[in-house]
This record gives C-alpha cells, structure tokens and sequence, in this order.
C-alpha cells in the first residue's frame, strides 16, 4: 500500500491551518502543523517533509526567513508561501529566496490542493530522476573505479569474479591507469575486507631497504637498526599487501619474495625466527614482465607464481567514452575540496578538448587537469584558459626523439624536457612522467641531472 503524500502547514492562525489540514488529509494527505517558521524548522529536522504551506506574515520567525532557512538545510524541499493581496510584493520577494510558488488570500481549498498536488508530483519526480542517477552511476562504477567503456566494464567483471578468492593476481598497465585502485577495490570485496590493506611502491627504496621494508629487522641488524621494527608483510597479517612496480625490485628480492609466497614464512633481516603470515599478495607494474623473465632480470618462477590471474588495466586513450565521467567526477571532487560550488560544468570546447588529448599520464594526468583547472577558474564554468598551460607543451613533451638513441638517453631526455616544462617542479614532472618522486630522485642522481 502506498504511503500517504507529507504536508506541513505553518500559519499562526488556528483556525486556519486546521481547517487546511482537514481538507488535505480528506484529499489523501499525510498533515503537520507549526504555528509558526522556527517551530516548523524544528518538525522539519524530525521528519522528511517534500512540501510546505506557509504564511507569509507569522511571529517569531516570518514566511520569509523561513524560506531561506529552510531551502539552507533541506535544498529540496518546496515551499509555497500564503500571502495577502496587499503583501503580494513581498510575495514574490520570498520566490527569490527559494519559494516555488504563493497563494493569495482567500484562497478555495481546491486551489490549495491543487497546487500541492502538482508540486508533490514534482517532487516524486525529483526523487525518481535520482534513483535512476545513482542506479546509473552504481552500474558505471567499482568501489573507486568509475567506468562506461567494454573494456574496463570486463576489468570490473573480473574483479568481482577474482575478488573472494585468495590468489595472487598481478595488475598491468601504464603509470597512472589506477592499479592501486585496483587493488583496493580487491581488497574490499574480499573477505579480508576490514584487515589491513598494505601498499609498498617497490621503487621508493633503495633495495638495500626494501627487504626490511618488506620483512622488518631485528636490533643491530645493520647501521642505524636501534629496535626491532615489524615489515609489511607482518603488518598485513590477515590483510592484503599490495607489491607496486613489482618489475623494479632486485633478483635477491625477487627470491625472498618467492618463498615467503610459496610458504608464508619469512624471517627479519638479522634474525632467526620463523614467522607465519596469512596474506593474500597483489602486484602491479608498469612494464613487461615476460620480456624481463626472457632477459633474466625477473624470476620466472616468481613471475608464475605472482600472476595466477593477470588483469590488464587500458590507458584511458584507448578508453575515451569514460573521460566525460570521469571528467565529472573530478569536477566534483576538487570543486568540494577548494570550496568552489559555483562551478557547474564545463565549456564545450573544454570537454572537446579533454576528450581530444592522448593523456600520457592516464587517469592521474586527467586528475591533475581538472584540479589546475577548477583553482584556475573564476566563473561558473571552467574555459580553456583555466586548463594547464600550454597545451600543446605537453604534446611537445612526449615527442619523438630521435632515432638512433638508446633507451638510456631517450629517458634522459624526456625527463629533461619534463623537468623543463614543470620549470624544474620535480613533485609535478614525476606524475606527468608516472613515477614515483623518489624514482624520480634517482634517476636524477644516475644521469647527472643534480
């Protein structure tokens, strides 16, 4: 049985709001009453109420304040306000504050019903329009991940499938296409949803650390171990770690990493016991492992056992139908963080251009734009001139070189010209080149760039 249709009326005469309760609720209306704005507020803040009824001329609290008060604290809400021929004016003053519509006095009851009725089904409207957006917006999205292309609606397929069971999978793809996000979305539809989720980018130690990192150490195990410290692994117990650039880690690394997955069993660096760990392990990088097994650089036996089950993230150039969505998500999400809810959209020559761009970045490029873009803007919609500028710079960043170069000299000279761009802005040329600053920092030292 359908639940009746809420009506809160608010009239500092009696006889009045009693007389319009009774002819509503003959009409099939669910009735409040309040003699008054400020004690309507209060029955407001106890019961959802779509539509009002109000006075315009009341104590305490007149139809006017109560407008804006109520249309602050329930935006959705319609007011329709009751008003004397000879405050007609004032009328219309309240309508500029948030009232929908107002009735003149005398009014016939069937004018009353009338109008609530219409804005009732309005707000029946507004309610449905809503469903059907988050039923959308729930089909389109995975915990963080958020999608309309084929080919990332069968990566969310393939999560769910792999998500309750405890093998090892390996997520591939380019810097910035969100294998962490990935991995999280795992995490938590996992049963272990609740234990710890543990991130390591592989790349932001030197590997003399990283196996203390990974493992923890006793005291004294070397230079500058004053205690015995917990690793990663012991840190997840029960969780999820989650390996990131597992392709840059060292072949000694690689072996440790082998046996603590094919025993769950480690030991501290410099130490003796044998610890257990029940974790479930989720790797991710950047580059082709098959290659790296093929050269030698990466363990095969680690690689089979890492990737059970592979899932291949695209780069969001070969996924455009999903940067109009995610263009929008990002709009939201900075225009709340930088307190800009002005900002309603974008120009249509923006969108064309957004959806224009190769993104060597991926989705973290693509973040990084609409941020820039939305502190940039000074209107209600973010223009051209608010996106990064130049451009084309970022074309020019990633053009060809030369022919002839090795591999070596081709990365110093895209970081070179990234850091250029960026006018020397490491922080900002590591996710523009999709790497961690501390990679970065690095290579920088290695190709005499500091």
């Amino acid at each position: 049985m359908k639940k009746p249709k809420r009506v809160l009326i608010v009239d500092d005469e009696e006889i009045i709001r009693d007389s319009m309760a009774q002819w509503l609720e003959s009409c099939g209306y669910e009735t409040y009453v309040a003699s008054n704005g400020k004690e309507a507020i209060e029955v407001l803040r106890d019961k959802p109420i779509p539509v009002v009824l109000a006075d315009l001329v009341m104590p305490v609290m007149d139809g006017i304040a109560f407008v804006k008060e109520a249309r602050r604290l329930f935006p959705s809400i319609s007011v329709v306000i009751i008003t004397a021929h000879a405050t007609i004016e004032t009328a219309i003053t309240a309508m500029r504050e948030g009232a929908c519509d107002y009735v003149e006095k005398p009014f016939c009851p069937e004018a009353i019903e009338l109008v609530v009725a219409n804005l009732t089904q309005h707000q029946e409207l507004l309610v449905e329009n809503e469903r059907l957006r988050l039923a959308l917006h729930e089909k389109n999205r995975l915990e963080d991940l958020l999608f309309k292309s084929q080919s990332m609606q069968r990566v969310a397929d393939t999560i769910r499938a792999v998500a309750p069971a405890n093998t090892t999978v390996l997520i591939v793809g380019e810097s910035g296409t969100g294998k962490e996000l990935v991995a999280r979305a795992l995490h938590n539809l996992s049963e272990r949803k609740g234990k710890p989720f543990i991130a390591v980018p592989c790349t932001a130690l030197p590997d003399s650390l990283l196996e203390s990192e990974l493992f923890g150490h006793e005291k004294g195990a070397f230079t500058g171990a004053s205690s015995r410290r917990r690793g990663r692994f012991e840190l997840a117990d029960s969780g999820t770690i989650f390996l990131d650039e597992i392709g840059d880690i060292s072949n000694k690394t690689q072996l440790s990493l082998l046996r603590v997955i094919e025993t769950k069993e480690f030991t501290r660096v410099g130490g003796s016991e044998l610890l257990n760990c029940d974790v479930r392990v989720i790797s991710a990088t950047n580059r082709n492992l098959p290659s790296l097994v093929k050269s030698g650089a990466f363990r095969e036996d680690l690689f089979y056992r890492l990737n059970v089950v592979t899932i291949e993230l695209p780069p969001l150039r070969e996924r455009r139908e999903d940067i109009p969505l995610l263009t929008q998500h990002f709009l939201e999400k900075f225009s709340a963080e930088q307190n800009k809810p002005e900002i309603e959209g974008f120009a249509p020559e923006v969108l064309k251009a957004l959806l224009e761009y190769d993104y060597p970045g991926n989705v973290r490029e693509l973040a990084n734009m609409v941020e820039h873009a939305v502190l940039m803007a000074g209107g209600t919609q973010v223009t051209l001139e608010d996106l990064p500028k130049p451009q084309k710079a970022l074309d020019d960043t990633y053009a060809q070189p030369p022919a002839g170069l090795t591999l070596r000299e081709v990365e110093r000279i895209q970081i070179e010209k990234t850091l250029e761009q960026t006018k020397g802005n490491r922080s900002k040329a590591a996710r523009i080149l999709g790497i961690e600053r501390a990679t970065l920092y690095n290579k920088l030292k290695a190709y005499g760039l500091m």
